[in-house]
């Protein structure tokens, strides 16, 4: 399990609100040259960059609500604001400020400020809220609140964008200074390699940690794909349930979810949940957190970290598309391979080269009122609309797999 929870009190990391960094970073590409070394991320390409221009010049407070298929996003990003001639403000997991000084500082003085997804931060909304009230500067959030390695697709959107959005929109409309806009920005990573030669030395040594020796080699690897998944899947469902289950995929992959979820729900919360993945995952760790904090004991401490992990295998389980496959392009290969790898051992190894494609999308103007109850926000409706649109678009650059002749 990687380490996402941070077993400390929360304290608010503020944004560096100055330009001379984030003017240097630009001039100086540190960002591409870090992107290349720790990502893979080779080239890039930013299109439709003029209707960010255009909200700029219009003095409209900006959200810019980017997919998150890899953790070169937040990176990546900068390269849309190089674009367009402007600095950022974004919104980051409190627990990566807590991977070492020297990336807190640099992710600080970028703009980023520390978000604290376990609990209530009212010093991170506030700051939030300022930034696009007063149209400071665009605010980056990514609104999957998590990474999912399945680029083609957008997973269900928090809410908490739309809320964040509209009360910025009171504010703005109230004091007469315009309007509040979310851009979804599209981001699609296009594998410039041989991806057979890429990914053969990752599958083999997923294999071998299998104990399948050789004669897996044999098959193509496609099939090879399919028996790690489901090996790794009944594996997990070992695990919890005692034996790999019978029936059908879909079935199987949403009861070991509730297996993972709804106990802990039922201790923690009163009664099992419903509804998407990620405000299970977030109610839920809003709740343990605290009770890590004030564990009596290194067996209650244990226990609540085996909470952790059981909610954690149910994000993973959660990022396998059941049909990610049927249509296989070379980077919904790649992207199967780095999963499986990552759920192995924490970190995928790094492949390249990877082409990046920023898109912005056109701006969803942000109405202040608040949608009937019981209806479709329509903000969270017209994002995810527009991020599933233009990523299947740009599904269609990718190299099908195997090649055609």
């Amino acid at each position: 399990m990687q380490n996402i929870i941070v077993e400390k009190p929360y304290k608010f990391v503020p944004p560096h609100r100055g330009n001379w960094v984030p003017s240097l970073v630009h001039k100086l590409k540190i960002s591409d040259k870090y992107l290349n070394y720790f990502e893979g991320v080779t080239s890039h390409e930013v299109r439709n960059v003029d209707r960010l221009k255009e909200s700029l010049a219009a003095g409209h407070g900006i959200i810019l609500a980017p997919n998150h298929c890899r953790y070169a996003d937040p990176l990546a990003i900068g390269w849309v604001a190089r674009e367009a001639a402007t600095h950022l403000f974004a919104m980051a997991s409190w627990h990566l400020f807590n991977e070492g000084r020297l990336k807190a500082f640099a992710m600080r003085m970028c703009g980023g400020f520390s978000v604290y997804r376990e609990g209530p931060d009212r010093a991170s909304l506030d700051t939030a809220i300022e930034a696009v009230s007063e149209a400071i500067r665009p605010l980056v959030i990514f609104p999957e609140g998590t990474v999912f390695r399945t680029n083609d697709y957008v997973q269900p959107l928090l809410d908490g964008v739309s809320f964040l959005a509209r009360t910025a929109a009171r504010k703005k409309e109230k004091a007469g200074k315009g309007r509040v806009v979310i851009h979804p920005v599209a981001i699609k990573y296009l594998f410039r390699g041989d991806v057979n030669q890429a990914v053969e030395p990752v599958v083999q040594k997923l294999e071998r940690r299998l104990t399948w020796e050789e004669p897996a080699v044999q098959l193509e690897l496609l099939p090879r794909l399919e028996r790690l998944s489901q090996a790794l899947f009944s594996l997990r469902e070992i695990q919890y349930f005692g034996a790999a289950r019978s029936g059908s995929l879909v079935r199987r992959k949403q009861g070991l979810i509730e297996r993972l979820l709804a106990p802990l729900e039922e201790q923690w919360l009163g009664k099992p949940q419903a509804g998407d993945l990620m405000p299970r995952v977030k109610h839920l760790r809003a709740k343990l957190l605290p009770v890590l904090t004030k564990a009596n004991g290194q067996a209650e401490r244990d226990q609540i970290w085996q909470h952790f992990a059981d909610i954690y295998y149910a994000q993973t389980i959660q990022a396998y598309p059941l049909d990610y496959l049927d249509n296989p392009t070379d980077t919904r290969v790649l992207e199967t391979v780095e999963r499986l790898d990552e759920d192995v051992h924490d970190l995928p190894t790094i492949q390249r080269p990877l082409h990046a494609v920023l898109e912005v999308g056109e701006a969803v103007e942000v109405d202040p009122a608040k949608p009937p109850r019981g209806e479709v926000d329509p903000v969270t409706f017209s994002l995810q609309s527009s991020l599933a649109a233009m990523l299947l678009e740009l599904a269609k650059e990718a190299k099908p797999f195997p090649p055609k002749d």
